[in-house]
C-alpha cells in the first residue's frame, strides 16, 4: 500500500465516503486494472500536484545572486524563489509601474527598429514584442546586464541590452547589438554596413525577391549570455530561420565582437558563427552551459512550436570547445540539409504524464540551465503548458545529473531539494516503476507511462517487455535495457509533485529519455 499521500496519474480523483481512504475514478484509459479495491490508500488529507507555481513566467531564464533564485521571462515578467518551486513576481508586462524593467517601456531607442507600430518594420496589432530576456553578472563592468529581444514579423527582430546595479533592476537601456528581418529598405536603419559591405548584404542577406534571406541567417531572437571556461563571454542566439549563431561579447563594454568572416567554417562578419539548424526548420531559444566536471559545454535547444499542441521539447548537444563542433548522442549535427531534424539532438522532456501531476504536462520547453555554485547542484528551468488549460503555462526547475557519459540526465520531477547519493542498494531500487520514454518525434503525443519491473536479479519484464538493468556498486550510476536500446542514466530518491517520496530514474539513450517512477510498498 502506498502510504502518506495519495497518487494522482491523471483525470478525476474522488473521495469515498469511507474513513481514511481515497478511491480513484476515470482512469480507464491508462492503467485499468487499478480500478479496484486494492487501489484503495490511506492518506492524511488529499494532497495533490499544483499545476502552478505561483507566478507565471515565459521562456524562464535562470541565476542565482546572493541565496536568491530569479527567473526573467518573456513580456518583461521576473520572478524570484527560495526553493526553486514557488515563485514571486517582481515584474510583470508592459507598463510604466514595472520597476524591474526599467525604462524598457517607455525608450522609443527600445523599439526603433522592431517591437511596436510606429517602429521601422511595425507589428501588426501596433503593441510591444519585448521577448526572452537572460540576465548576467558582468564582473568587469560591476553590472548586471539584461540581453533580450525585439520582434516585429517571424524574422525581423533585434538583439539589445540593458544595465542594472542591482539584478532586480532597475534596467536601463544601453543599445542595440544585432538586427535581423534586413530588407534593401531597412538596410540603412541598422550597423550591419559597419561589418561588411552593401554588396555583400545584398547578395548574402537578401534574396533576389526583396525579402530577407532567413533561410540561411538567423532571426534575431533569443539571447542567451554565459563565460566559457577561460574566462571569456558569449552570446548565443537564433529562432527557426536560418539557425543558431554564437558571437562574442566584450566584457568590458557588454557588446558584440564581430568576427572575421570564414565560411569554410560557418563564420559570418556581422551575424557571427553558425552552431547549427537553417531553413526555417524549428530550432529555438539557446542556451550554453560550461560544465568543469565533464568539460563539456552543452547547447540545449527547443524544438516544434510553442503552443500546447505545438510538439515544443527540450534538447541537448555538446562540445569540448564553445564554438564546436557541437553534436547528439549520435555525433551528429543539424544543417539545412540534413533532412528530418526530429533525428538529432538528445530528447529530454517533452509531453508526458506521470503520477501526482493533475494534468500531463505539455510543451516543455525554452528551457535554461544553472549550476549552483554553492551547492554543486545543477539546474534545467524551463516553462510548461498542460494537457487541459489551454495556453496557460507555468515555470518548472528540474535538478538534472550528468550520465557516466557526460549527458545530462533530467529528474522526473521537479526540484524539492533532493540530494543524490552513492549510497543505493539494490533492495532501494528493484521494485514496480511507472516508466515514461520521451520517443524523439515532434508531435503533440503524450508520452504515457507503463509498468516496468526491476528485478532484484537484474531483469526487465512488464507491459510485453524484457530487457536487463544494472546498479553499478558504490555508486549511483545504472543501465536500463529493452528494445534493443540501452540507456545509461542515474538513480535519486525525491518527491513526486504531490510531496510523496518515491525513488526515480532517468536515464538516456539513442537521443531519447526515460524516467521512471517507483513509490514504496
Amino acid at each position: 500500500m502506498i502510504s502518506k499521500k495519495v497518487v494522482i496519474i491523471a483525470g478525476v480523483v474522488a473521495a469515498a465516503a469511507i474513513a481514511g481512504t481515497a478511491v480513484y475514478k476515470n482512469l480507464d484509459n491508462i492503467f485499468p486494472e487499478k480500478i479496484d479495491s486494492d487501489f484503495t490508500v490511506s492518506y492524511e488529507g488529499i494532497s495533490l500536484g499544483s499545476i502552478n507555481a505561483s507566478a507565471s513566467v515565459h521562456d524562464p531564464s535562470i541565476i542565482k545572486d546572493n541565496g536568491m533564485f530569479y527567473i526573467f521571462g518573456t513580456h518583461l515578467t521576473a520572478a524570484s524563489s527560495e526553493d526553486l518551486r514557488k515563485w514571486t513576481y517582481l515584474g510583470n508586462g508592459y507598463n510604466a509601474g514595472n520597476k524591474v524593467y526599467g525604462d524598457l517601456f517607455t525608450n522609443d531607442k527600445v523599439f526603433e527598429y522592431t517591437g511596436k507600430g510606429n517602429s521601422i518594420v511595425p507589428t501588426d496589432d501596433g503593441g510591444c514584442h519585448l521577448w526572452a530576456p537572460d540576465v548576467i553578472y558582468n564582473e568587469a563592468m560591476g553590472k548586471y546586464l539584461l540581453y533580450y529581444c525585439t520582434s516585429s514579423t517571424w524574422n525581423a527582430s533585434t538583439l539589445e541590452y540593458a544595465s542594472a546595479d542591482s539584478i532586480e533592476g532597475p534596467y536601463e537601456f544601453e543599445g542595440n547589438l544585432i538586427y535581423s528581418g534586413i530588407t534593401p529598405k531597412t538596410l540603412e536603419y541598422t550597423d550591419v554596413l559597419d561589418y561588411v559591405s552593401e554588396d555583400y548584404a545584398n547578395e548574402n542577406y537578401i534574396k533576389a525577391s526583396g525579402e530577407y534571406n532567413f533561410d540561411a541567417y538567423p532571426n534575431a531572437l533569443d539571447p542567451t549570455v554565459f563565460y566559457d571556461k577561460d574566462g571569456k563571454m558569449w552570446m548565443v542566439y537564433g529562432s527557426w530561420s536560418g539557425g543558431i549563431f554564437l558571437l562574442e561579447l566584450d566584457e568590458q563594454t557588454g557588446q558584440v565582437i564581430h568576427p572575421e568572416a570564414d565560411p569554410e567554417n560557418n563564420v559570418d562578419a556581422y551575424f557571427g558563427k553558425k552552431l547549427m539548424g537553417g531553413g526555417h526548420k524549428s530550432i529555438e531559444g539557446p542556451y550554453i552551459i560550461y560544465d568543469a566536471d565533464s568539460d563539456y559545454y552543452y547547447l540545449f535547444v527547443s524544438y516544434g512550436t510553442l503552443t500546447s499542441q505545438g510538439g515544443y521539447q527540450i534538447r541537448v548537444f555538446r562540445s569540448k570547445t564553445v564554438d564546436g563542433e557541437y553534436v547528439d548522442m549520435n555525433g551528429q549535427t543539424p544543417f539545412i540539409t540534413s533532412g528530418n531534424h526530429a533525428y538529432f539532438g538528445l530528447k529530454l522532456s517533452g509531453n508526458y504524464r506521470l503520477p501526482s501531476l493533475m494534468q500531463a504536462y505539455m510543451a516543455t520547453g525554452h528551457n535554461s540551465a544553472l549550476i549552483d555554485e554553492d551547492t554543486g547542484k545543477k539546474y534545467i528551468a524551463y516553462h510548461t503548458r498542460f494537457e487541459s488549460s489551454g495556453e496557460n503555462h507555468s515555470p518548472r526547475v528540474k535538478q538534472y545529473f550528468l550520465n557516466e557519459e557526460g549527458w545530462p540526465c533530467m529528474l522526473p520531477y521537479a526540484t524539492s531539494g533532493e540530494t543524490i547519493t552513492n549510497d543505493i542498494s539494490i533492495s532501494d531500487v528493484a521494485g514496480e516503476y511507472y516508466v515514461v520514454n520521451q520517443g524523439t518525434a515532434i508531435d503533440n503525443e503524450i508520452a504515457e507511462p507503463i509498468k516496468l519491473v526491476l528485478s532484484k536479479r537484474g531483469i526487465v519484464y512488464g507491459d510485453g517487455i524484457e530487457g536487463t538493468w544494472t546498479l553499478k556498486d558504490g555508486s549511483y550510476y545504472m543501465t536500463i535495457t529493452y528494445n534493443e536500446v540501452t540507456y545509461s542514466g542515474v538513480f535519486c530518491a525525491q518527491e513526486d509533485e504531490a510531496g510523496t517520496e518515491v525513488m526515480t530514474f532517468s536515464a538516456v539513450g539513442a537521443n531519447t529519455s526515460v524516467w521512471g517512477v517507483k513509490y514504496n510498498e
